[in-house]
């Protein structure tokens, strides 16, 4: 990884991790990635939430594009429309697994929901760096290291000023370290669900064949 990647490619990836960035919606996608297509009474049964609620939801993650629908008889089932949250999960349950020491979720192959609190967890976490360019900081710092303020603002091309307002942010909000060397402050960015987001989304984007299907 040595190029950041296309501006409209980030803008889309902070837009739908923004939708996720809340506790219900993240859960609901969680449910369908492991269980595939389903009713909302099953996936209201399945979280343990309240159907107007879950209902609401599945609305508004479905005018996002990030679900699909499909009519069965009575029913209307709904399922992971991109595969971009698929693969956030993939990550989720990773981290998870290395955090709790419980290695089945470091299989690729296993599939389970994570327990509640930490998904409601993981979906605060988000809410705090669910924008283009906190994201396109911290994708800065993934892919080169330790940087300071003008390293970071000739590398996303953004202003001195926003670079150093989200930089205090995303330090206060512990995504990122930083250390004084000399007359410089070097930043970097540090372990965490917004790393592996990151992380995530880029190697999702150097998978794909076409890229325009992002």
């Amino acid at each position: 990884m040595t190029e950041q990647l296309p501006v409209n490619i980030m803008k889309k990836a902070a837009k739908g991790i923004a939708y996720v960035s809340h506790p219900l919606r993240l859960r609901i996608l969680e449910f369908l990635d492991v269980n595939g297509a389903s009713s909302v009474s099953a996936i209201t049964k399945g979280i343990d939430g309240e159907q107007v609620f879950v209902s609401q939801s599945l609305r508004k993650l479905r005018e996002a594009g990030l679900v699909k629908t499909k009519r069965r008889g009575i029913f209307i089932y709904y399922d992971i429309q991109e595969e971009y949250p698929a693969s956030l999960f993939f990550c989720i349950r990773k981290l998870f697994g290395y955090m709790a020491n419980d290695f089945r979720y470091l299989d690729d192959n296993y599939k389970a929901l994570l327990p509640k609190d930490y998904t409601n967890m993981v979906a605060n976490q988000i809410k705090l760096f669910a924008n283009y360019d906190k994201m396109r900081i911290l994708e800065y710092l993934t892919l080169n290291g330790e940087s300071n303020v003008t390293e970071i603002m000739h590398g996303i091309d953004c202003n001195q000023l926003k670079v150093s307002q989200y930089l205090k942010r995303l330090r206060d909000d512990g995504f990122v370290v930083c250390r004084r060397d000399g007359r410089f402050i070097l930043y970097d960015i540090t372990k965490g669900i917004h790393k592996t987001a990151i992380e995530c989304i880029r190697r999702r984007y150097d998978n794909l064949t076409d890229k325009n299907t992002f």
